[in-house]
């Protein structure tokens, strides 16, 4: 069964990074769609990127403004957020999420179908 283990999370002061891991198992990294969504207090879901298993194309909400990347290794079935220039705006539970290659809007991750337990990212001085 898909399973998403989610970690790297902490407090960080504004303006620092964070590096996020989510390991994959259960399915075939090629043959899914990997995405970041995060979820603040009092708000909806947010999608944030994705990455093709295969390919590697990715996709980055605009408003992020290029401060994440994601990136993956397969043989360690894992894919990474490296989040730069973190804002108290961006403190929030970070998921990982994964969906069939067939089925993936990369544009949407927070529709993807399996998530992970997330990982608590807090922004503050």
């Amino acid at each position: 069964q898909v399973q998403l283990v989610e970690s790297g999370g902490g407090f960080v002061q504004p303006g620092g990074s964070l590096r996020l891991s989510c390991e994959a198992s259960g399915f075939t990294l090629e043959h899914y769609v990997i995405g970041w969504v995060r979820q603040a207090p009092g708000k909806e879901r947010e999608g944030l990127s994705c990455i093709l298993g295969s390919s590697g194309s990715t996709f980055h909400a605009p408003f992020l403004k290029g401060r994440f990347a994601i990136s993956k290794d397969n043989s360690k079935k894992t894919v990474y957020l490296q989040m730069n220039n973190l804002q108290p705006d961006d403190s929030g539970v970070y998921y990982c999420t994964a969906e069939s290659i067939l089925r993936a809007d990369m544009t949407r991750p927070a529709d993807f179908t399996w998530k992970g337990q997330g990982t608590q990212v807090t922004v503050t001085s």
